[in-house]
């Protein structure tokens, strides 16, 4: 059953062309994992990953469902890749009394 489950995440994945970042799907106990990887190698950044369940498979929507998740978990891989934000002013200015930026 997960293998039906991956090829199908994997035939949706297939529509989805971004030039910052790529998609990978990977089975996962009963879930599919979906990774969003980066295109480039500097900078280094993370993987991201999410998980799609068995539930997540019954929604008669399921496509549109994915999409959604896919948008959403892109915007928050690319807030995660900010290096410095204004919630952050503290800390930075301590590294820049230390000499560490």
């Amino acid at each position: 059953m997960t293998a039906n489950r991956l090829a199908r995440v994997q035939e949706q994945l297939r529509f989805y062309e971004h030039p910052l970042v790529e998609f990978d799907a990977r089975a996962k106990g009963d879930a599919v994992e979906v990774i969003i990887r980066p295109r480039f190698t500097e900078p280094r950044v993370h993987t991201y990953y999410f998980e799609l369940h068995p539930r997540d498979f019954d929604n008669p929507q399921f496509e549109w469902a994915l999409q959604r998740q896919i948008f959403d978990c892109l915007h928050d891989y690319l807030v995660e890749m900010f290096i410095r934000t204004p919630q952050h002013r503290k800390e930075h200015q301590q590294m820049e009394r230390e000499g560490k930026l």
